[in-house]
């Protein structure tokens, strides 16, 4: 495992445990070259993923990539790490485990959209707002509306 902060190509396992979901191992390393301790996690990936984008570009499914953009939804919000954590290890599990090698990056982004609705609204909302491209501040004012509308009735 290369280093983070050096770049040397050889670091030594210190300790291993399953991550707090058991989705994952959490490795804590430390680098052979510099001495710097570093965290990393192991995960299991069933299948190559492709994420069908618009105009039919095809790129490999990215964790990471999701994990970030849920992490600007749900940032400065009281939302513990492991729920988000739980979330990003539900949609990964449901796309590999689905049948299919490529999938829509709607079909993603509604996934997200869902997990967020039960985990938070206003990150739900901010979502929303890139997801579905907002213009305007009438969408965002429609859209927390009718949010705002259905937990009421709920």
């Amino acid at each position: 495992m290369r280093c983070p902060f050096c770049g040397h190509e050889d670091s030594q396992v210190k300790d291993s445990r399953p991550s707090e979901d058991g989705a994952a191992i959490r490795r804590r390393r430390q680098c052979e070259g510099c001495a710097a301790r570093f965290t990393t996690f192991e995960r299991i990936q069933l299948r190559e993923l492709t994420v069908v984008k618009s105009e039919n570009r095809r790129e490999v499914f990215d964790r990471d990539k999701l994990a970030r953009s849920v992490a600007i939804a749900c940032s400065k919000r009281n939302i513990d790490p492991v729920r988000i954590e739980r979330l990003l290890s539900g949609i990964q599990r449901q796309l590999e485990t689905g049948g299919e090698g490529e999938v829509e990056a709607k079909r993603i982004g509604e996934m997200v959209m869902d997990g967020l609705k039960g985990l938070d609204t206003v990150a739900y909302i901010r979502f929303a707002s890139v997801y579905k491209d907002f213009t305007e501040a009438r969408d965002f004012e429609e859209f927390a509306g009718n949010v705002s509308e259905a937990g009421r009735a709920a």
